[in-house]
């Protein structure tokens, strides 16, 4: 679209008169208009921190080389995805939850037998106190 002929078509009487300067005009055009549309991308990259972000694209892309499950997709329907991503922590969750139910049920089963214990020996000892009293008496 930024053909030579294309230019000179646009500017046809000036082309006729002077083909060679009008030539020399189309190549300073260009070069100005590279030139220009360099800067504008370099100032977009600055603004943007563009190079930072692209290399750490570059990284995300080499690590995920290595990875052999695909990557995560979302289905187009929220509630399948949000399910998707929370079954496996809620599940995880769950399992933690249920080892320490079992851990607390067994302490709990410890403490009660520590309790029927002592108030088996706190049983005795008003035995013994009653029959020492009697004794006494």
């Amino acid at each position: 679209s930024c053909s030579y002929q294309r230019f000179a078509s646009c500017y046809r009487c000036f082309y006729k008169l002077q083909p060679q300067l009008t030539r020399s005009i189309y190549d300073q055009f260009i070069s100005q208009l590279q030139s220009s549309i360099k800067e504008e991308i370099q100032e977009v990259k600055n603004e943007g921190n563009l190079e930072g972000l692209f290399n750490s694209l570059d990284k995300i892309v080499e690590e995920a080389k290595d990875r052999e499950e695909p990557a995560w997709r979302p289905s187009g329907i929220p509630e399948e995805d949000v399910r998707s991503a929370l079954l496996p922590y809620l599940l995880k969750h769950r399992s933690y939850l249920r080892k320490v139910l079992r851990e607390k049920e067994e302490e709990n089963r410890k403490v009660a037998k520590s309790v029927l214990a002592g108030r088996d020996r706190i049983a005795e000892l008003q035995q013994l106190i009653q029959a020492r009293k009697q004794a006494w008496q």
